[in-house]
């Protein structure tokens, strides 16, 4: 009977990996890349023990403590630094990763029909839930020896095979535990989206666990997952034992997966929906009322995150004075000018990091657009008195006062928390303006994706590689001296760097004009071609 559950499951492995031939690689690029480049550049910019201690005694603060977890700060070597400010991050991109991918294949699939066709045929009841979790347990372990092997191979002093191979292994045992609480929650939900939102909930709560624990008692961050990645002390004591723990729940959870999906209906899941009002309001039955509705989970849930990141930043800018002061290479990534400090200094480079970041959900929000239609569900809207340009505004109108919001909050969280802690206080003005200065090159970003939804649908994901290029040749471009010319690719490039430059309104209009020049290329292009079906 177990045999006939299982049918064709490897058959099934094949054809999922051919769904994501791309999105697999690409995941473990970005995240290899990423966890490489961190390491080197510490190199560079922490040469002696001496910086790599200033740079501890900074990260000696409970807010630093909440947001990358505790380390043996006595022993700041270029490896436990690596593991102390990326580790858990990095993991919990790896959940996310995870948590996308899984449900894709499971709740995803079941929802648009797919699983049914397949179920159909000579196939095991079970074999498509296991061929799931067999390739992403397949492509945690590639992360897993990549990025071991990978760090390994920096020949960097302080980081040996254990702890660059425990490194590696703490990545893919965080991604096998959220696969595994993702397929659970696939099984328990009835839709991809509560799927999602269910499993991103479970990650959050355990980051925000740990963060609160950490700082108060940690024997208590034992109940978080996450706090199983930094008890494993990588590149200082190397212990197995949480990764070993994380590992063995993943499988209890794939086993606990298994187990519901036996017993349940297709279609149906455990727990109850909650059942919708009698008559939708007016608002609900206009076309930005339903886009907005299905979209508030998502941007509740960025809009806290930009909040605590913006707070993340305010809360360690007492400390920039003293550490920046004794660090020549930080400085190169700063523009020194007479007359402003470092902190006015410093803001700029926060800046570039909160505004891509803060990009992010808005062009989320209006790729939502092309994912209903290649769901087969627009077709439902244009049929009844809808027009193209008007659905289309919808999302654009949520898009653009999104990213107004992201930005927004993420400055008054770093007003907010820098206020308390800088010597005679941050001002709010300075914080904003140059927060609010960005937002012409997000403006940019939103009206591509919509010139992409109209004129080239099927390349509307390409917008990602445009952001990860602006995220890396603007933050780390003072750094490796790139040329100004790249930089200037991105519209992020051609923003004033406040309060350190002066203020110039020239580049923002510009900026505007060709986002809007870009959003009507897009209205036109979308109005004339034909809708997936």
């Amino acid at each position: 009977m177990s045999g006939n559950l299982m049918t064709k499951t490897a058959y099934l492995s094949t054809f999922i990996l051919r769904l994501d031939r791309l999105r697999i690689p690409i995941w473990v690029f970005a995240l290899t890349f990423f966890t490489i480049i961190v390491p080197t550049s510490f190199k560079d910019l922490y040469g002696s023990q001496q910086e790599r201690d200033a740079m501890a005694q900074t990260m000696a603060n409970p807010a630093m403590t909440a947001m990358t977890g505790p380390a043996d700060l006595s022993n700041y070597t270029v490896g436990v630094m690596t593991a102390h400010q990326m580790l858990l991050m990095t993991a919990a991109v790896v959940g996310l990763m995870s948590i996308l991918l899984v449900t894709r294949h499971t709740r995803a699939d079941e929802e648009e029909g797919r699983l049914e066709m397949l179920r159909s045929l000579p196939t095991g009841r079970l074999s498509y839930l296991n061929a799931s979790l067999l390739v992403i347990t397949a492509a945690n372990i590639i992360l897993l020896l990549v990025n071991g092997f990978g760090l390994y191979a920096l020949g960097i002093e302080s980081m040996d095979l254990e702890g660059s191979l425990l490194y590696g292994t703490a990545l893919g045992a965080a991604g096998l535990f959220f696969a595994g609480v993702t397929a659970v929650f696939a099984q328990l939900s009835d839709s991809s989206r509560g799927t999602i939102g269910y499993s991103m909930a479970v990650l959050l709560i355990s980051y925000l666990l740990r963060a609160v624990t950490d700082v108060s008692n940690e024997a208590l961050s034992w109940i978080s997952p996450l706090g199983w990645v930094t008890k494993a002390e990588v590149y200082d004591s190397n212990n197995w034992w949480p990764i070993v723990l994380m590992i063995a729940a993943a499988f209890v959870l794939f086993a606990a997966a298994n187990y519901l999906n036996a017993i349940r209906d297709l279609d149906r899941g455990f727990l109850p929906s909650k059942p919708g009002k009698r008559f939708a309001s007016r608002f609900l039955q206009s076309p930005i009322g339903l886009a907005l509705r299905l979209q508030r989970v998502g941007i509740i849930s960025w809009a806290i995150g930009m909040v605590v990141l913006g707070a993340s930043y305010g809360a360690v800018l007492g400390d920039l004075e003293t550490f920046f002061s004794d660090n020549e290479t930080m400085k190169q990534l700063l523009q020194p000018k007479e007359g402003v400090t470092l902190i006015e200094q410093f803001i700029p480079m926060l800046m570039i990091v909160i505004s891509l970041l803060a990009t992010i959900p808005p062009v989320m929000s209006i790729n939502k657009l092309r994912g209903e239609e290649k769901k087969d569900r627009i077709v439902h809207l244009l049929s009844k008195s809808v027009s193209r340009t008007k659905l289309l505004g919808s999302y654009f109108l949520i898009s653009i006062i999104n990213g107004f919001m992201m930005i927004s909050l993420a400055a008054f969280g770093l007003w907010a928390a820098g206020n308390e802690v800088v010597d005679g206080g941050l001002s709010f003005e300075m914080i904003f303006d140059a927060a609010l200065s960005y937002y012409p090159a997000m403006f940019i970003m939103i009206c591509l994706a919509v010139c992409l939804i109209g004129f080239l649908p099927k390349l509307t994901s390409f917008i990602w590689l445009y952001v990860f290029y602006s995220f890396i040749v603007l933050y780390l471009g003072g750094l490796f001296q790139f040329p100004n010319w790249i930089g200037n690719i991105s519209p992020f490039g051609h923003v004033p760097q406040t309060p350190i430059e002066e203020f110039s309104s020239m580049p923002l209009l510009l900026l505007s004009i060709v986002g809007i020049m870009l959003a009507i290329v897009g209205f036109i292009t979308f109005n004339r071609r034909d809708i997936e079906n």
